[in-house]
């Protein structure tokens, strides 16, 4: 039992000591900021602009939990439309299963097992690690979104859901195109986008396989459908002889009209546009006298914990349609990043999705506690998932084996003590004139958590 609790002690500090790292990063910081108050604002005046904004919040959260609570039928009724245009299904259990199927996929292609993959922007990718699993199968994997293939040139992994380079400035950005190329490129920003234009588009000609993620399926007419504003998603899919979109299982509606509700708010809740530059439905392989798109389209359906979770009290974790908006007004997340988190996916609905997709991870079970519990994410979730409610279901799941004697003790004391009108009068009392010296207050032990606590914080006014 010992040693248990110090392997808990130590995984407790971990992203104390991560976020602390964070915190002296002050180009990081400045660089999240900036780009979440921009992402922030975007979003307010994008769904200022709708007059029934608050409407179309209700009905998407109608349609991703009747979606989730008939998920299985849902994806039965994708799956032989799909089928039936002509297109493959894999249903991967896990990212060993969904890793080894695309890598499958990839060594049959006319390229081989050596191919150039030209990849589209997909979270579900980096749960997998999937471009590993295909490098060391030899073959030449490239990110085609900007972000993403900043971040692959850095060796890191992705710091926001929809901007994966978001920490990155453009002096940071020029010394690793600079790397790439050989050869000097200037931190203007249009020289290193002719930069990445040029690399990427090479890459878009000479791949053998397209990899992209799936932003919603629909049932009825067994399509997929792709959103993105950079035209690499596009290319991904129609110029390689064989496209492979990798979809968690949850990403699914009924119809055509549920997909209208959804795409009127994901951009919106995203990056603060009425409409994605490119939306693409993509609905089977290329056909008879079609110019384009690919001879051969599968689609790898991963489950990695989705099931586990849709039988849970935390199944509505799953209506997420991976905008962003949490991380955008989340005071931790706005203070320290994404990597901290250390999982693809970061802030609220990373600190509710990590426990559950791995719950056997002590480092993804103390997510919860990164969380002021504010509620500012509930409130800009398009579909209204409860993130601070699950968050607090998390923290009282673990709270058994993180909480210290002292913590636990303390707690009932004050529990007792408080079921006492008298004893809480007088509490009161004592809290109003405790308020009153802020001067003796603001001199609590700098080490600890209380120092912690009264160091980010403005005491209230006594009333």
């Amino acid at each position: 039992m010992a040693s248990t609790t110090a392997t808990e002690a130590a995984t407790l500090n971990s992203f104390n000591t991560r976020a602390r790292q964070a915190l002296r990063d002050e180009r990081l910081r400045d660089a999240v900021a900036r780009s979440t108050d921009l992402l922030g604002s975007r979003r307010v005046e994008a769904l200022s602009e709708l007059a029934n904004a608050d409407e179309l919040r209700d009905a998407a959260a109608a349609i991703r939990s009747a979606s989730v609570s008939r998920l299985r039928s849902l994806l039965d009724e994708w799956s032989d439309n799909f089928t039936a245009l002509g297109g493959t299904v894999h249903w991967a259990r896990d990212a060993a299963e969904a890793t080894g199927a695309i890598a499958e996929i990839v060594a049959a292609s006319p390229a081989g097992p050596g191919a150039v993959v030209a990849k589209g922007k997909s979270m579900a990718s980096e749960e997998i690690h999937l471009n590993e699993v295909l490098a060391s199968a030899g073959a030449d994997v490239i990110e085609t979104d900007l972000g993403e293939f900043i971040i692959q040139l850095a060796g890191e992994a992705p710091s926001h859901i929809i901007a994966p380079a978001l920490h990155k400035d453009r002096f940071q950005i020029a010394d690793l195109f600079t790397a790439d190329s050989g050869q000097a490129v200037s931190a203007e920003i249009h020289e290193e986008a002719a930069y990445a234009r040029d690399r990427l588009r090479r890459a878009f000609l000479d791949a053998g396989v397209g990899i992209t993620g799936v932003n919603f399926a629909v049932a009825s007419t067994g399509s997929i459908c792709l959103v993105e504003n950079e035209g690499n998603g596009r290319m991904c899919s129609s110029l390689p002889s064989v496209h492979v979109a990798i979809m968690g299982m949850e990403r699914i509606v009924a119809d055509l009209a549920e997909l209208d509700v959804m795409l009127n708010l994901l951009a919106r809740s995203a990056t603060g546009q009425a409409l994605t530059v490119y939306t693409n439905l993509i609905t089977g392989p290329r056909r008879d006298g079609e110019a384009d798109g690919p001879e051969n389209l599968h689609v790898v359906v991963l489950d990695g914990g989705r099931s586990a979770a849709l039988h849970s009290q935390y199944s509505s974790a799953l209506s997420c349609i991976r905008c962003g908006a949490c991380l955008n007004v989340c005071p931790v997340y706005r203070q320290v990043g994404g990597h901290v988190y250390e999982s693809v996916y970061s802030g609220p609905i990373g600190a509710v999705l990590t426990p559950i997709l791995r719950p056997d991870d002590p480092s993804a079970r103390e997510l919860p506690e990164a969380s002021s519990l504010c509620g500012a994410c509930t409130e800009a979730c398009p579909v209204q998932i409860p993130l601070h409610d699950l968050l607090l279901k998390l923290r009282l799941e673990r709270a058994p084996e993180s909480a210290t004697a002292t913590r636990r003790w303390g707690f009932r004391l004050w529990s007792l003590a408080w079921s006492l009108p008298l004893v809480r009068h007088i509490s009161r009392v004592l809290t109003r004139l405790g308020l009153r010296c802020t001067r003796v207050l603001r001199r609590l032990p700098s080490r600890g958590w209380p120092g912690a606590w009264n160091k980010c914080r403005d005491l209230p006014r006594a009333r």
